[in-house]
């Protein structure tokens, strides 16, 4: 399954907001930088669906704010 997430580096907290069945807008605390705020939000994201984070892939836009991740 593919879904969007909007991620919002350096927030003040972390949260997930669940946009439509297959988008997500994540906060994240952590900078964006050295992909650190991509492995925050896949942890979150993980569980929040209650998956393993390795059954999580950035396919799309890891380097901007917008993405595509493959769940699964």
């Amino acid at each position: 399954m593919l879904i969007k997430v909007k991620v919002f580096p350096k927030s003040k907290k972390e949260e997930i907001l669940k946009k439509s069945e297959d988008s997500f807008e994540i906060k994240v605390k952590e900078k964006p930088e050295r992909g650190e705020a991509n492995v925050a939000a896949i942890m979150l994201l993980a569980s929040f669906l209650k998956i393993p984070k390795e059954k999580i892939r950035i396919i799309k836009g890891s380097k901007q704010r917008n993405k595509i991740l493959k769940v699964g």
